[in-house]
């Protein structure tokens, strides 16, 4: 899918925007705090059904405003796809493509597939296991709608499981033939989860290892694994043995909910011994890896969205990654930069097709 038009009514700093886009490379560009982010975000928002800044859909409504909208007019081979989002507060948020409303909003995950870059990644390092759970999900569930549709449930069993195992430790009548209900339902769904993470990990790491030896110069090992508590046990003995202090703590301690990936460099973790170049590499070649991935099992690049790009690598592997865009290998990139001029010289140079975007305050002053 490539995206062709796009607009805005009070989304974040926005009163009103609406631009047509190159097939190829996009720029916008402007000072820091003028809303070149927020354009990024509103075409993640389009893909994901949520922000990538912000998860709380309201927040992402212009001051005392009542709603937001975004509109973006899609681009494939056999058709073109209109796609609407509509926030307002106090109701249900909206997705519709075409006319017809998604009855459900994991049914639009995979129709538009985006990958987002931003400074914001160093949250994969420094944040807990979730943040990085939630990374490999989306990945995974970009192309794969029963893996998608057994997370969403399995999701929903440990949320019932955890609402009994709350009402026991209230005092509650334990029932172990209604607790055996939750627990097959969560073994069954744990299983195939676990299954699949551990399929996506082994091709993953291959990919992302070609990357970052590429992006580092070949000179630093680095790995990338999965660390699950069902790798040592089946998942209903989990259970079992950690049922008598669940039912004392009221929530559930066992399960692919507390899966987490592992980040390495040199042998050592990342977070405590890599340098911040070391890291910066290594995000870069993590969602880089993410674009060659989705691309593999779809068939179709995604869009690449690269904020603040000149603030995560040196100049060597900045030219490097434009010289990649250059050559087609990232289909339809959105950048931004500080710099106004940077973007728009060096794809002029290089006889690159290039949109340019001046953001000041929400607005877009000029376009070349």
């Amino acid at each position: 899918m490539i995206l062709s038009k796009i607009s805005f009514i009070n989304f974040k700093n926005y009163d009103q925007a609406e631009l047509e886009v190159s097939p190829f490379v996009n720029c916008f560009l402007g000072k820091n705090g003028m809303g070149k982010t927020n354009l990024l975000d509103g075409i993640y928002y389009l893909s994901n059904c949520k922000s990538f800044f912000n998860s709380v859909d309201t927040q992402n409504i212009k001051n005392e405003e009542d709603f937001f909208v975004i509109q973006g007019e899609f681009d494939s081979h056999e058709n073109t796809e209109n796609i609407y989002c509509g926030v307002k507060r106090g109701k249900k948020k909206i997705f519709k493509k075409g006319k017809k409303e998604y009855e459900k909003l994991s049914d639009h995950i995979g129709l538009i597939n985006t990958v987002l870059i931003s400074p914001m990644d160093t949250n994969l390092i420094y944040e807990g296991s979730e943040t990085r759970r939630k990374f490999i999900d989306l990945i995974i569930s970009q192309y794969d709608k029963v893996y998608l549709q057994n997370l969403i449930q399995y999701n929903k069993v440990l949320t019932q499981r955890n609402a009994y195992l709350k009402s026991i430790q209230q005092g509650g009548k334990f029932d172990e033939l209604s607790l055996q209900i939750w627990d097959e339902q969560l073994i069954t769904l744990g299983d195939k989860i676990h299954e699949q993470r551990t399929n996506f990990i082994q091709e993953f790491q291959s990919e992302f290892n070609t990357i970052y030896k590429t992006l580092s110069g070949g000179n630093e090992e680095s790995k990338l694994s999965y660390k699950s508590q069902l790798q040592e046990n089946s998942f209903g003995d989990l259970l079992k043995s950690s049922l008598s202090k669940e039912r004392y703590i009221g929530y559930t301690t066992k399960g692919i909910h507390k899966d987490d990936f592992v980040f390495e460099i040199e042998e050592k973790p990342l977070k405590k011994f890599g340098s911040q170049g070391q890291q910066k590499t290594f995000l870069i070649a993590l969602k880089l890896a993410q674009f060659k991935h989705i691309e593999s099992k779809t068939e179709s690049k995604p869009i690449l969205l690269l904020d603040d790009i000149y603030d995560k690598l040196d100049e060597e592997r900045i030219s490097h990654l434009m010289n990649q865009i250059c050559e087609g290998i990232y289909g339809q990139v959105f950048i931004t930069d500080t710099n106004t001029e940077r973007l728009p010289a060096y794809f002029k140079q290089k006889e690159y097709e290039c949109f340019s975007f001046e953001v000041e305050k929400g607005n877009l002053l000029t376009e070349d």
